[in-house]
């Protein structure tokens, strides 16, 4: 007896790395569990409606949907449909997504955990996703009695010009208290907060830490400095969407509308990667490392830009964040080395060079007793 090949169509952004990892996540399900006939194009949000849809004899849908019109039309097909974008209150659709509520308790918890007692929020007003990731971090840090200012990126209707946008949004930084801990609603508004903050020469992360969401990897690791993000399990989501559509599809039974997936790992990058103080000696003292460890500086230098003894820098600095001004400045030297190995093809002279080291050999050594691999294998394994 032959197996029927279902037909389904996946309508999903391929543009950002939550798109793609949700269409491997339905690969690896049909792998599982097919045979599936899949249509699949490169797509973003904006993608117009395929119209061979309206006639298409498949079987079931998946989709991103980016507006109303193409809800309706999707609605229009009369096929089961999955939609993976919480984009619109009147969904008619079961939806398969990720628990944004739970986003925003955990980029607060990650926050207070680094000792922060100042936040602040930057929105993109225009999904009420990104709305409920703020509201769940503000309310959660206010109910630790702290306060949480929030600025939005632009008004639903239209967008200011990019440098005005900049402006406005590094005059809002440099007008909160610091130090503080800000959550972007996402990893786009994310490296936009780092490009202000840039420009208005605030520190970042001993002034302001910055926090997004969906680890998108292109945004994240091209922002400078790298930018810590909730990972969203887009994985899980495509393979849990793909089973829910292969049910209804086989037995006619509806799936439930929400199915919520907790969000992955959080992935701490340099934006976000600082212990909050607020003696502001050890404060001039960690912007002094993190603005010139890579011009060969010594312990004694970043005690006298602190107008601190050896002594007293060395012991607050490990009561208050756990490391020597040696580690701190190693520490800082060896994160560039990583990403100057995965993301450059110079050498390790070159890198050397760049990160501070006057002997490239010892950097060699150092690096493979810190990561137990030599820097070529470290390369050759993570290089993008």
């Amino acid at each position: 007896m032959t197996t029927k090949i279902l037909q389904v169509a996946m309508l999903v952004d391929t543009s950002r790395s939550y798109g793609q990892d949700i269409v491997a996540g339905v690969r690896r399900y049909v792998a599982e569990h097919g045979p599936w006939s899949l249509y699949l194009e490169p797509r973003d949000l904006l993608s117009s409606y395929p119209a061979w849809l309206e006639q298409w004899p498949g079987d079931g849908i998946l989709a991103r949907t980016g507006d109303a019109a193409m809800l309706q039309r999707l609605k229009a097909t009369g096929l089961p449909v999955i939609e993976l974008r919480d984009s619109s209150p009147d969904q008619p659709f079961p939806f398969v997504g990720m628990d944004n509520s739970e986003i925003g308790v955990r980029v607060a918890v990650h926050l207070r955990s680094r000792g922060f007692q100042r936040f602040a929020a930057y929105l993109d007003p225009t999904l009420d996703f990104f709305r409920e990731r703020i509201q769940r971090f503000t309310e959660t840090v206010c109910a630790e009695g702290f306060e949480c200012p929030v600025f939005e990126a632009f008004s639903t209707s239209q967008r200011p010009r990019w440098d005005e946008h900049q402006k406005a949004l590094g005059d809002w930084l440099a007008s909160l208290e610091k130090p503080v801990g800000v959550f972007a609603s996402n990893d786009q508004l994310g490296f936009w907060l780092l490009d202000a903050a840039r420009r208005a020469g605030i520190s970042v992360p001993e002034e302001v830490a910055v926090v997004g969401a969906e680890n998108d990897k292109l945004l994240c690791e091209t922002a400078w400095p790298p930018l810590s993000s909730v990972q969203l399990r887009g994985q899980a989501v495509g393979y849990t969407a793909s089973k829910m559509l292969h049910e209804w599809m086989l037995t006619g039974q509806r799936p439930p509308q929400r199915t919520l997936i907790p969000a992955g790992d959080f992935v701490i990058r340099q934006s976000s990667d600082i212990v909050a103080v607020e003696d502001p000696r050890l404060a001039r003292a960690l912007t002094f490392i993190r603005q010139h460890a890579t011009e060969n500086i010594s312990v004694n230098d970043v005690a006298r830009a602190a107008a601190l003894s050896r002594s007293s820098l060395e012991r607050r600095m490990k009561q208050q964040i756990g490391r020597s001004p040696g580690e701190e400045i190693n520490r800082i030297r060896f994160g560039l080395v990583e990403r100057l190995l995965t993301q450059t093809d110079l050498t390790l002279d070159a890198i050397a060079e760049r990160a501070g080291f006057t002997h490239p050999q010892y950097m060699a050594e150092a690096f493979r007793k810190r990561h137990d691999e030599t820097p070529g294998q470290y390369r050759q394994r993570r290089k993008i």
